[in-house]
C-alpha cells in the first residue's frame, strides 16, 4: 500500500515538517529511504515534500489494519497502471468529508483518512462534487469489470460509503447515490461532525463529535467493516410554487433560497394555465425528517448566524449553546404571547395525508399546534424521539403500528411551543401524535402570513407564501421513494420492520399506489435531483475511457 497525503504543509515554510502529523509507519519509511541512499533526511526537506505531493512514496510493509479499507490505485485513478494487490479487502470504502463541519475537526479529520488511505479514495466535498465523484468511480469499475477483472466486481459488491458532515451533508450523499441508479449501492455510514448529528445517532454512530487521530479513524474503519446493512425509506419532496420570472433558467431567483436538497426541474407545462404565472417545481428528498414551524425557524436562524459570524461556531458545544439562546430569543417558550395566531400551522396550511393507499384525507391540526414533523427515524434535534412509545391500546385504538424505518409510513407529530418540545426530554416524552401517514401533502392560499420555516434533514429556508392573488398556492407533497442502505452499528433506536424480533412483513403490493398517475406526474417523483443516473453510454467503447 502506498501511504498519500495531500500536503499540509503547502502554505508553511518548507522547513517545518512536523512528524507528530505524520503516520509513524510513513514518517520512517521515508527516512529509511533517503538513509539507504546516503542522503541526509534532514537535509532533503524539498525532496520530501515533493514525494508527498507526487504520492509516491511507499511503505516497506503494508499495515495489515487497513488492507480491508485500501482501494487500488488503478480502480480509482482511469488509466493508471494495473497493479492488483494479492489481498481483497474486505471493506473498501470511499470517503466523503465536508472540512468545513465540526469547526477544525473537518480538516483534520480529512488529513488523517488521505494519510492512512489511498488519497483518491478520500474527498473533501468543499473541492469535489460527490455525484462527479461517484460516477467516474463506477464507470472505471465497469470498464475493469467488462475487461474481465474479477477484482473490480469484488470492490463493487463490497463498497461502503463513509461521509463525514451535518445531516444535510449525509444527506447529499444519500441524495446522490439514489439518483444514480447503481445495480449495487453501497451502504453509507455518518460520522457525526455537525450540531444535531441525528442521522448518525440514529444508527449507533453517536451525537458527539469523533476523535481525529490515527487511532480513532481506525476504531471508526474497523466498526464500518463490522456494522450491519439496514434498509432505511426514502421520501420524495415535490414543491410547486409561483417564483419570479427568469431568463429561461430554472434555478431558484433571489429572494428564493432553497438548500441544496432542493432542486428545480422545469416549468409547469404550457399546457397547463398556471404557466402564465411563472410557477415552477422543485424536488428533492430526505430520509430523517421534513418540518414546518417554529423548530425551522430556530434552525434557520442558527444557520444565518454562523453564515454571517463563522468564528463564534467552533466546535459542538458552542454550538449547541448559541442554538439554546436562540430558542429563547425567537420566543418559541411563549409561543401564544409573542407569536401571531397566524403563525400557527392549522391556519397556514391545509393538510392531507394518504392513510392508506388511494385514501386520501384531510388531517385535523389542532389550533395551538406551530410545529409539524413528518419523521422517518426516531431521532430529531439531537436524538430525541418526538413520536415516544405508544401504548399497544394507543396503537390498536389509533389502526397504528409500532415505527419502523422500512415499513413506508412517516409519523406526523406537532407541537405547541419549546416547553412542549421539552418533554421529550422526560422518559415517556412525546409530541402530539397525529398520524401515521404514506404520504402528506401542504396546500398553502393566500392568508395573514407571507412566509413559514421549513426544514429538511438539518437544512432549514425561509419559504414565501402567496400574498397576492387569492388563488396564488404553493403545494409541497410528500412520498415515499424507495429504499437506501444504512450502516448501522451497536446499540441503536432504529428498528426493521424485516428483523427477526419483529416478523410482521408488509406485502408485495403493500406500497404500491392504485391512483392513475400521468406520464409527466411519474416523472416529477423519478428522481430526488441530486444527480444524474448512472449509465454506460450506448456507444460505449472501452478504448476511449478515460
Amino acid at each position: 500500500m502506498r501511504y498519500r497525503t495531500v500536503n499540509p504543509y503547502r502554505n508553511r515554510n518548507r522547513t517545518e515538517l512536523n512528524r507528530n502529523r505524520l503516520h509513524p509507519d510513513y514518517y520512517e519509511s521515508v527516512q529509511r529511504r533517503f538513509e539507504i541512499n546516503g542522503e541526509g533526511f534532514e537535509g532533503q526537506i524539498e525532496k520530501v515534500m515533493q514525494l508527498i505531493e507526487e504520492g509516491t512514496v511507499a511503505c516497506d510493509s503494508e499495515p495489515e489494519s487497513l488492507k480491508d479499507y485500501t482501494i487500488p490505485h488503478y480502480i480509482l485513478v482511469p488509466e493508471s497502471k494495473i497493479e492488483k494487490p494479492s489481498h481483497v479487502p474486505s471493506s473498501p470504502v470511499i470517503v466523503f468529508i465536508n472540512s468545513r463541519s465540526g469547526g477544525q475537526l473537518g480538516g483534520e479529520l480529512l488529513l488523517s483518512y488521505q494519510t492512512l488511505l489511498n488519497k483518491n479514495q478520500v474527498f473533501d466535498l468543499n473541492e469535489k462534487a460527490p455525484d462527479k465523484v461517484l460516477h467516474q468511480f463506477f464507470l472505471n469499475i465497469e470498464k475493469h469489470k467488462r475487461d474481465g477483472d474479477s477484482f473490480a466486481s469484488e470492490i463493487e459488491k463490497k463498497l461502503r460509503v463513509i461521509v463525514a458532515g451535518g445531516d444535510g451533508t449525509a444527506g447529499w450523499i444519500l441524495g446522490v447515490i439514489s439518483d444514480l441508479n447503481l445495480s449495487q449501492p453501497p451502504p453509507v455510514a455518518t460520522v457525526p461532525l455537525g450540531t444535531g448529528n441525528n442521522l448518525p445517532f440514529a444508527f449507533g454512530w453517536g451525537k458527539k463529535n469523533p476523535g481525529t487521530d490515527h487511532e480513532s479513524v481506525k476504531m471508526f474503519l474497523e466498526q464500518v467493516r463490522d456494522a450491519k446493512e439496514m434498509k432505511v425509506d426514502s421520501w420524495h419532496v415535490l414543491m410547486k410554487m409561483r417564483v419570479p420570472k427568469g431568463e429561461g433558467s430554472c434555478d431558484p431567483i433571489a429572494p428564493l433560497e432553497l438548500p441544496h436538497s432542493l432542486h428545480a426541474i422545469h416549468r409547469v407545462p404550457q399546457s397547463d394555465p398556471l404557466d402564465e404565472e411563472g410557477y415552477r417545481k422543485f424536488r428533492g428528498g430526505f430520509w430523517n425528517y421534513f418540518s414546518m414551524g417554529m423548530d425551522a425557524q430556530v434552525s434557520y436562524a442558527f444557520h444565518a448566524e454562523r453564515k454571517l459570524h463563522p468564528e463564534k461556531f467552533k466546535n459542538q458545544s458552542a454550538n449547541q449553546s448559541a442554538y439554546a439562546k436562540l430558542t429563547c430569543s425567537q420566543g418559541w417558550f411563549w409561543a401564544s404571547l409573542s407569536q401571531p395566531s397566524s403563525w400557527n400551522i392549522a391556519q397556514l396550511s391545509k393538510v392531507t395525508i394518504l392513510r392508506k393507499t388511494g385514501q386520501w384525507e384531510v388531517l385535523p391540526i389542532p389550533p395551538t399546534i406551530r410545529s409539524i414533523i413528518c419523521l422517518n427515524l426516531p431521532s430529531f434535534s439531537g436524538g430525541l424521539n418526538p413520536w415516544g412509545i405508544p401504548s399497544r391500546r394507543r396503537l390498536r385504538v389509533k389502526e397504528w403500528t409500532p415505527p419502523y424505518v422500512d415499513d413506508g409510513f412517516l409519523e406526523v407529530v406537532g407541537f405547541r411551543n419549546a416547553w412542549h418540545g421539552a418533554v421529550l426530554y422526560a422518559p415517556s416524552g412525546h409530541g402530539t401524535r397525529l398520524a401515521q401517514a404514506r404520504g402528506i401533502r401542504f396546500e398553502f392560499h393566500k392568508g395573514a402570513a407571507d412566509h413559514t420555516f421549513m426544514r429538511m434533514d438539518g437544512e432549514p429556508w425561509k419559504q414565501p407564501l402567496p400574498k397576492k392573488d387569492k388563488d396564488d398556492t404553493v403545494v409541497i407533497e410528500i412520498s415515499r421513494f424507495g429504499q437506501v442502505s444504512m450502516l448501522a452499528t451497536g446499540e441503536n433506536p432504529s428498528k426493521s420492520i424485516n428483523d427477526p424480533l419483529t416478523p410482521r412483513t408488509p406485502k408485495d403490493t403493500e406500497y404500491d399506489s392504485d391512483e392513475e398517475e400521468t406520464e409527466e406526474a411519474a416523472e416529477d417523483r423519478r428522481k430526488l435531483g441530486a444527480a444524474n443516473s448512472f449509465k454506460l453510454p450506448d456507444d460505449f467503447n472501452l478504448a476511449q475511457v478515460s
